[in-house]
């Protein structure tokens, strides 16, 4: 009797698949960036003025209604405050729009998995490179206004790119588990968006690290995110080069989420069609 061929235990799977379905990949991201908008009347031009109109609300509630420094922060006028926390907001909506999607990837592409040998794993490539993209756009926007704000850009901010990949990474490794999981259990998607939204008031997004009082601090920098939002303002806004402790251990530990959340998504895939 013909039984199902084992998945070749290859090292780097989650890079080969990827690399391997690289032409499919940058079509689909391309669809998917381009298709966002299409049939509005602005179009493409949403990618621009929807992170650009958030910052400007951002400006007069912290300027106008919060009467608020960043860190006691004394440069840089009413834009100080809301540059450093949209720089936080850049980085957890780019998480936040890999994670939320994760769930539906493969709900939502029944054919991909029934009736086309396609490769399932490159949606997630798709959903986190479009996310990314539109991080990259909030970031130019940021870039503007910290013009506005501090006169200049520091070089370091080149090195943003690094400083995401960690996080990239883990978007990646994650978004193939919740993926897979939410084929068998649907409530998934509901879980994933409570936690996504405790998690952003659980991170320094409105507020540095520094802000929170001492016995508070440890707990906070427990959580990942506070890390690599951190770590951008740095780069970013104050110009300092990134922590090679971070790098390090971030990329690693990132190549290792998204290697084991790749691995479980192969290997959960082969129930889908009967569940589907």
């Amino acid at each position: 009797m013909d039984t199902m061929p084992e998945i070749p235990m290859a090292p780097w799977r989650s890079a080969r698949v990827l690399w391997k379905n690289r032409g499919l990949l940058w079509r689909l991201v391309e669809r998917e960036v381009l298709g966002r908008y299409r049939g509005s009347l602005i179009g493409w031009g949403w990618t621009f003025l929807q992170p650009l109109l958030m910052l400007l609300v951002y400006t007069f509630v912290f300027s106008q209604v919060f009467v608020s420094r960043w860190g006691g922060q004394q440069t840089g006028g009413p834009l100080a405050f809301a540059v450093n926390l949209f720089a936080g907001l850049v980085v957890f909506n780019l998480f936040a729009e890999c994670t939320n999607k994760a769930p539906a990837l493969v709900l939502d592409n029944p054919n991909y998995v029934k009736k086309v040998i396609f490769p399932l794993e490159i949606l997630t490539g798709v959903s986190v490179a479009s996310a990314s993209f539109h991080a990259v756009t909030s970031l130019v926007i940021l870039m503007v206004f910290e013009l506005l704000a501090f006169h200049q850009l520091p070089p370091t901010i080149l090195l943003i790119p690094l400083v995401w990949l960690p996080l990239i990474l883990v978007c990646l490794g994650i978004s193939w588990v919740l993926a897979a999981l939410a084929v068998f259990l649907r409530d998934i998607n509901q879980i994933v968006q409570v936690l996504v939204t405790m998690l952003m008031f659980l991170s320094p997004v409105f507020f540095p690290i520094s802000a929170l009082p001492p016995q508070w601090r440890p707990f906070l920098s427990l959580n990942p995110m506070a890390e690599v939002i951190e770590e951008t303002r740095r780069v970013a806004i104050q110009g300092a080069l990134p922590d090679p402790i971070y790098l390090l251990a971030g990329i690693l530990g990132g190549l290792l989420v998204a290697e084991l959340g790749c691995r479980f998504f192969q290997r959960a895939k082969r129930a889908f069609a009967d569940v589907l």
